[in-house]
């Protein structure tokens, strides 16, 4: 692996990270128990020392370092908050699973993108804009689930049979 490539991977790989969490969180939901709560809850303070570590670098003096991470301390506080308003027992019981994982999606986005802004770190904003952006394509697939299912079986009898008809074919030449 050559140097540009490593400094890249090393200077991207806290942004993947967040995005896959984000993925793992949602899979996550779709369960019911302790795990689910747990991982949101611990998915914030990940990310907001993604967020402190982002910015650091781009500050220079200590009264700045001291103002990120108060800053990014009680935003992702807040954020921690909203999310355990979710898991509380009297909105589990009105709000179905897939809502649930949305509504964390789209608090996690927010949190992520103001948390860009305050560590003035464009990379951070991009993937709340990015996890935003994909909370229509999770509806869709959650909504859309069974009919994904029913095509994709339809494209793999059709294949099969395109493969049978070929076999045949070839069989008699």
């Amino acid at each position: 692996m050559t140097n540009d490539t490593r400094h890249w991977l090393l200077k991207d790989l806290p942004y993947a990270a967040m995005l896959a969490l984000a993925v793992g969180g949602l899979v996550l939901t779709s369960f019911r128990g302790p795990t689910t709560y747990y991982y949101w809850m611990a998915l914030a303070p990940i990310y907001g020392l993604i967020c402190v570590v982002s910015g650091w670098r781009h500050l220079d003096t200590g009264a700045g370092h001291m103002q990120l991470a108060v800053t990014q301390a009680l935003h992702w506080a807040a954020f921690v908050a909203a999310m355990w308003l979710m898991f509380l027992p009297e909105v589990r019981g009105i709000v179905n699973d897939n809502a649930t994982s949305l509504t964390l999606l789209i608090l996690l986005a927010l949190g992520t993108f103001v948390a860009g802004v305050h560590a003035r770190v464009w990379r951070i904003c991009a993937v709340g804009v990015f996890l935003a952006a994909s909370v229509p394509a999770v509806a869709w697939v959650q909504e859309s689930a069974m009919l994904l299912l029913v095509g994709a079986l339809l494209v793999a009898a059709v294949g099969l049979f395109f493969w049978w008809m070929w076999r045949r074919e070839s069989g008699r030449a």
